[in-house]
């Protein structure tokens, strides 16, 4: 049995249900205040006009119908028979609350969904936002999973973010204590970042009320002002091993029982510049695996 040097998202599962469960991505049509004006119009740094998102919802595929086929696929490559709906695409409460709520129900209404995981920004929640999850999770497992990137506020101006680290820790406050899991994402290799940088993030964070994490490598997507950065010869993408080791330094410093949801990327083939090794997620993960069992290492060990 390969021994478990992190707990990842599948643990969890099991642990919670008794079986697994797995995620099935779903586009809702959402905006981004990064994008439409509100706070900015081009958006951060590494986002195209896509936002990660599949289109399918503009293309008139409702979210009952991207959950019902999602399922099919995913019941028979992985055997799951529990699946959470994953709001991925933009900014999933950026929204009025009955918007969100048509939306949400349709999701949950479809059998054997047990769940909901949404992706936001942390400037994008309000208390009907969180009063309506809240409703939510006392029948089913509600994430929601705030977009941090840095715990730097020099380096969320650098990638034009659009909010500051206050903005973030304010929103885990006002979200804690209402039976919503919550989630950080964190990118590894922004502009200006070096290793202490990166693992101020990983101290900050894991001494927040947050339940589960994503790490990502920054990988350069066609059309963003990070591949002009990279045309230019301003930014240089992490190599793999480095970016292992920054992974597993992060993972050291993180509480045992926060739950790994992704330790690195899925870039679309036909989006991505580069670095090419970023389509090598499984290699990646191994490879991970493979330098913490050299340290005799875990998620944890230097959790203070």
């Amino acid at each position: 049995m390969t021994p478990k040097y992190y707990y990842d998202l599948n643990s969890y599962f099991r642990d919670l249900f008794g079986q697994r469960v797995h995620k099935i991505t779903v586009d809702a049509g959402f905006n981004c205040p990064n994008r439409d004006g509100t706070i900015s119009i081009g958006g951060c740094i590494y986002c195209n006009d896509k936002g990660s998102g599949t289109g399918a919802y503009a293309r008139g595929i409702s979210v009952r119908e991207q959950l019902e086929v999602g399922k099919i696929k995913v019941a028979k490559r992985f055997k799951a028979k529990k699946f959470m709906a994953y709001f991925q695409s933009y900014s999933n409460t950026y929204a009025p609350v009955d918007v969100l709520k048509k939306i949400y129900d349709e999701a949950l209404s479809v059998p054997d969904v047990v769940g909901l995981t949404i992706g936001t920004r942390p400037d994008c929640v309000n208390e009907p936002i969180l009063d309506l999850l809240s409703y939510y999770a006392r029948t089913h497992l509600i994430w929601l999973e705030y977009g941090l990137q840095s715990c730097h506020d020099d380096t969320l101006n650098s990638i034009n973010r659009g909010h500051d680290f206050k903005c973030f820790k304010s929103a885990v406050n006002f979200t804690s204590n209402r039976n919503i899991k919550i989630g950080v994402h964190v990118i590894l290799g922004l502009p200006g970042e070096d290793r202490d940088k990166i693992l101020a993030t990983a101290k900050v964070v894991s001494h927040l009320d947050l339940d589960g994490i994503k790490l990502h490598l920054l990988y350069i997507v066609k059309g963003t002002r990070l591949h002009d950065l990279y045309i230019k010869g301003k930014y240089r993408c992490l190599k793999q091993m480095e970016y292992v080791t920054l992974v597993c330094d992060f993972l050291e410093r993180l509480p045992p029982k926060m739950v790994i949801h992704r330790l690195t990327g899925d870039p679309h083939p036909h989006e991505l510049i580069a670095p090419g090794w970023a389509m090598d997620k499984y290699g990646t993960l191994e490879l991970i695996q493979k330098e913490l069992r050299l340290r005799n290492s875990f998620q944890g060990k230097y959790y203070l």
